[in-house]
């Protein structure tokens, strides 16, 4: 048996999107012990993931915190571990390469800095989806991928029954208006207006609710939805993955919890601005779809109301 090591250090997005390719390089290694490096807010979510043995935490000080880095590199040394795979492809983990194994092939550190199309440069193979560059990275490292392509978040969920008991919902409709403070171009401004279109057609059928994260709990009480907590504090993500989960519709922004409905085959709608594409980030699947447009202030509510009216009918 040997120990397998991959590095994945978030975001939220990515975690979920990395999971059909931590399945593959599990079911490929059955008789080997994977361990998988992180940050504290993934450490406990990926102790419940099942194709993975034991977590590790990178506290990503700086690198010139060489006294950190130094007791990190010597924890990761002690394992032995016989292949990584970088599913971070970051420059730090790039530097943790340098410091493990400088002269490692594809076979030895799996990532895409060993694993690169000659005919392609960073530039060029950045602009294939983030899917694409995963499965591209597995099968050149020697393994086969049945599940990169498609990941499923559904291993991420718990139950949140005291919660629903406590707020009262059964059938609802969950948006995500938030984003990060310095990604506003990410932000479509409608949702409350969006909300009126809803309730004209709907009534009281559906709950209209959101999910605020830790910094996010003062912005939602602009939304005129009902916000979820946990005794006053955000959900944790799987609380989180279990409430888009089970979810009638999910409108959110491109974010983090986008990314979940996506991969726990979540019936909704993610909306783009220019920004990037739908395509770049492989969000869209067979229920859950794009709207993009060049400006998100030029989309309108009645555009975003039709496609969730339609698929509700």
């Amino acid at each position: 048996m040997s120990n397998i090591l991959i590095i994945k250090h978030g975001s939220l997005g990515d975690i979920a999107q990395a999971s059909g390719a931590i399945q593959d390089i599990s079911e490929n290694h059955k008789s080997d012990r994977i361990y998988l490096l992180t940050t504290k807010p993934y450490l406990d979510l990926f102790k419940k993931n099942p194709f993975i043995h034991e977590v590790i935490l990178d506290k990503r000080l700086p690198k010139y915190n060489l006294i950190y880095l130094y007791f990190l590199m010597r924890d990761l040394k002690k394992h032995n571990f016989s292949k990584v795979f970088d599913l971070q492809n970051s420059s730090r983990t790039n530097f943790y390469k340098n410091i493990l194994f400088p002269k490692a092939d594809k076979i030895v550190w799996s990532g895409s800095i060993t694993t690169m199309p000659q005919d392609k440069n960073k530039y060029e193979f950045d602009k294939i989806s983030v899917l694409e560059r995963f499965d591209h990275q597995l099968n050149e490292s020697g393994l086969n991928t049945l599940n990169t392509l498609k990941p499923d978040f559904n291993w991420a969920s718990t139950d949140i029954s005291e919660i629903r008991n406590f707020y009262k919902f059964d059938k609802y409709i969950l948006l995500f208006p938030f984003c990060s403070p310095h990604l506003t171009i990410k932000k479509w401004p409608y949702y409350n207006k969006l909300i009126e279109l809803i309730l004209n057609r709907y009534g009281q059928e559906y709950k209209i609710l959101t999910a605020p994260g830790p910094s996010e709990i003062n912005e939602a009480k602009d939304i005129n939805a009902l916000a979820l907590l946990d005794n006053g504090r955000a959900l944790d993500i799987s609380q989180l993955t279990s409430l888009i989960k089970d979810s009638s519709f999910v409108v959110a922004n491109d974010t983090g919890p986008a990314h979940i409905a996506a991969h726990v085959r979540a019936n909704g709608l993610t909306l783009f601005g220019k920004h990037t594409t739908a395509y770049k980030v492989s969000i869209e699947r067979e229920n859950f779809k794009a709207i993009e447009v060049s400006d998100l202030n030029n989309l309108s509510a009645e555009k975003v109301f039709e496609r969730l009216s339609n698929s509700l009918s």
